[in-house]
């Protein structure tokens, strides 16, 4: 048996305690994605500074699946809004980011459109450290309803340790204009292989970008929330069944553009693009409402980490969650679930105990801590990205644990800590 918590461990989580207390002091108001007591070793942020951005994409020429009819199916130009978060060198403005979302909906009674503003620990248009670059590149994709700042605590985490991240606000599918469901079925994995390419291009020599030089776009994860999820999984090679195609057809008076992403079609085995070389699934949705078969699933070849709360009432566990993890044999994944969690194991948690029972109830999980939560999901990734991104080796222990998280202390947790937790690992059966 391992001990209880393994020397290496102790000398990560000090050393990424040191750099934390440095660089984020912790007499500061608590902000999103900052360390708890018991946080595990991999939570803390890295050694970088941060920097973020915003960038305006346009993806031209895209199906208009909004306004669809009957023999009509139009085009537009897709408008796409991005937030880049990066390595960055601080010369004298290092004043925190207000971040500015939307609680609700236009229209809705019970949940009317409310803006709303927290603090993250980035600086706004700082310069990029590019001496330490190029940066592998992970993409974040939300949920629907949601925004390119659900999980702050996260993309400010993993742009301190090291990685451009950028989060996509998909259109038609965000709180302030929110549009028809059938738009964000198509167009999700689109927007994410899409902004894959902008950020590629933007990262290139000449771009006369902030970003030329700063993005290794040949080492890139995707990374999804719910509809995110569904999203970047799609994108990795799992095609969709052609019963979930058919549904499509039916709700936009028998279009057939979904077929373009099911396994069958013959472009969508090319657009399954070789740069990414890791997937994070949060609480992907679909399994349950059929999106995929099992030949579709086993498409899936690249790495990924599914987490999944055991209670998922949106996505589904047994029927969704873990039967997606059963049937991607040919992937190497690991999967983490909350025990008693529902479908919230990706966001910032809620601001606010005062907030609309809704709208509090969108981010809050009944049971866990979201705190926690945001903690526990920080060191995962950092541990699965830093391993397949970069190679970091050593990572590779806080991976390779047992099933039942009261077995043993896993590693990397302070003893007593991993409680309520499982975590499964499988090899590709190719």
């Amino acid at each position: 048996m391992k001990p209880i918590i393994t020397a290496f461990s102790f000398f990560v989580f000090f050393l990424c305690m040191g750099i934390s207390h440095d660089i984020y002091p912790q007499e500061d108001a608590f902000i999103f994605g900052d360390p708890l007591p018991d946080a595990p070793a991999l939570s803390f942020r890295g050694d970088h500074h941060v920097g973020v951005r915003s960038l305006d994409l346009v993806h031209e020429n895209q199906p208009d699946i909004q306004n669809f009819e009957a023999n009509k199916e139009p085009n537009y130009d897709r408008p796409l809004a991005a937030e880049v978060w990066y390595p960055a060198t601080l010369k004298g403005n290092t004043s925190q980011v207000e971040y500015k979302d939307y609680f609700g909906a236009p229209n809705d009674e019970k949940r009317p459109l409310t803006p709303f503003t927290f603090s993250g620990r980035a600086v706004r248009d700082a310069d990029p450290e590019r001496s330490k670059g190029p940066y592998p590149l992970v993409i974040v994709s939300h949920g629907y309803l949601g925004s390119r700042y659900l999980m702050t605590y996260l993309t400010e985490n993993l742009a301190s340790k090291g990685y451009v991240v950028v989060a996509i606000h998909h259109t038609e599918s965000t709180h302030e204009a929110p549009g028809k469901f059938a738009s964000t079925l198509y167009h999700r994995s689109k927007d994410q292989l899409f902004v894959l390419e902008e950020l590629s291009r933007l990262g290139g020599s000449g771009a006369d970008s902030f970003l030329e030089g700063l993005v290794d776009a040949e080492n890139t994860a995707l990374v999804g929330y719910s509809m995110g999820g569904y999203g970047v999984l799609n994108a990795g090679g799992a095609g969709y069944a052609p019963g979930f195609v058919s549904a499509f057809g039916q709700m936009t008076a028998g279009s057939q553009k979904l077929s373009e992403r099911s396994l069958r079609h013959p472009s969508f085995q090319a657009s399954v693009d070789p740069r990414i070389k890791a997937i994070v699934a949060f609480a992907p949705w679909g399994m349950a409402r059929g999106a995929w078969d099992d030949e579709g699933l086993q498409n899936l070849e690249i790495p990924t980490l599914f987490i999944a709360g055991e209670q998922d009432d949106i996505s589904g566990y047994e029927k969704g969650v873990k039967a997606i993890y059963e049937s991607a044999k040919n992937a190497e994944r690991y999967m983490l679930t909350y025990l008693n969690a529902r479908h919230n194991v990706a966001p910032n948690p809620p601001l606010s105990p005062d907030l609309n029972q809704d709208d509090y109830m969108h981010y809050a999980e009944p049971v866990w801590d979201e705190r926690r939560i945001n903690n526990i999901n920080q060191h995962f990734l950092t541990a699965f990205l830093g391993l397949k991104l970069k190679g970091i080796t050593t990572h590779a222990a806080f991976l390779d644990l047992p099933t039942d998280s009261l077995e043993e202390t896993w590693e990397g947790f302070i003893p007593r800590t991993s409680i309520g937790l499982e975590w499964r690992q499988d090899k590709p059966e190719m």
